[in-house]
């Protein structure tokens, strides 16, 4: 069920209110060992919603989702990260919005990038498959030390450097803009 009185949007300087409600939803859901989402600074996401980087879902006055966009090697690769939709309005469609509007987003800015995620979840693998992605080995991702400390929070961060970056608990995916997947 899709609620029409949900908008979701490229995040701006007016959403940089909710931060705070972002982090606290991120840091809920980090909480749970089968996710796999990343606790970043609040600075940071910050930063995101200045530059445009981030997609945001609100309800009137009130946070309800959330998404951002990070670039690595010079804008060849861009990951959707952070992926957040509050408990109370799970279900009702809001995460595939979310999803679709930072998927244009990055194929608006970035249109030769390769697009990529890490997740555990089979929802956001099913949503993935359906823009295109397809499930890929590490060796096929970025390889900016930069996204892999990122991993850090993560609390199956271990698992990473035990298979020494080459796998972990997420499944990672691409989406390529040429057919073969090679730039």
């Amino acid at each position: 069920m899709v609620s029409d009185t949900i908008q979701v949007v490229v995040a701006d300087e007016r959403h940089l209110c909710y931060v705070d409600d972002i982090l606290s939803a991120i840091r809920e859901a980090a909480k749970v060992s089968t996710n796999s989402i990343v606790v970043r600074d609040p600075s940071y996401l910050a930063d995101k919603i200045r530059e445009g980087k981030a997609v945001i879902a609100v309800e009137g006055a009130i946070f309800v989702g959330f998404c951002y966009v990070e670039t690595w090697q010079d804008g060849e690769f861009v990951a959707n990260s952070g992926l957040i939709v509050r408990p109370e309005y799970r279900g009702r469609g809001i995460a595939w919005r979310i999803k679709q509007q930072v998927f244009q987003l990055c194929r608006q800015r970035f249109p030769e990038a390769r697009i990529f995620g890490l997740t555990k979840s089979p929802a956001v693998r099913k949503m993935n498959a359906h823009l295109g992605y397809r499930e890929v080995p590490y060796a096929q991702l970025t390889t900016d030390s930069g996204f892999w400390k990122g991993c850090s929070t993560c609390p199956h961060y271990h698992q990473l450097i035990a298979n020494d970056m080459k796998s972990c608990a997420c499944t990672a995916m691409l989406f390529s803009p040429s057919p073969s997947g090679e730039r």
